[in-house]
């Protein structure tokens, strides 16, 4: 896999699902194991009209290489694909695809549920939803808020 590199980006450009699989795909892999993440239309009881998605995108990408390569780390013969938009999206549109390839379906799977889910749970890209209510930050918390301040009352 000399010269080879997963490929990890964050844009304002429309995502293709093709791209990241024609990326990953190759002689060697017999499964090729895929995520698209795109923007429904309710959220935990509310109405969706657009996601707004902000990163610190070099940060961003840094800490997606990471990730694939500690993926590829754990998963021999894995290549891996994720990108990731930011700006204004509305219902429908593709806020992510991600792809792995491996010799095996079981390898692919895991690599791309791993992928998705280290992305979300590391990766500084921030969501807030726009619906009839106003303008939400979704997963945003202060950190100067901090558990034992609950009870205090702050303006921010």
């Amino acid at each position: 896999m000399t010269g080879w590199r997963a490929l990890v980006d964050v844009r304002e450009t429309a995502l293709s699902l093709d791209e990241a699989v024609a990326h990953v795909s190759h002689a060697g892999a017999g499964a090729v194991a895929t995520f698209l993440g795109v923007v429904r239309a309710e959220n935990e009881g509310r109405a969706v009209a657009r996601l707004e998605y902000q990163a610190y995108a070099s940060m961003a990408r840094a800490e997606m290489s990471r990730i694939a390569s500690e993926i590829e780390a754990e998963i021999p013969g894995v290549r891996l694909a994720a990108v990731h938009r930011v700006g204004s999206l509305v219902v429908g549109d593709a806020a992510v695809v991600c792809a792995a390839s491996a010799p095996h379906r079981g390898e692919a799977f895991r690599a791309c549920r791993l992928l998705i889910d280290r992305i979300k749970g590391r990766v500084p890209i921030w969501k807030r939803e726009h619906g009839p209510d106003g303008a939400v930050w979704i997963g945003w918390v202060d950190a100067r808020c901090g558990d034992e301040h609950a009870h205090e009352h702050h303006d921010h």
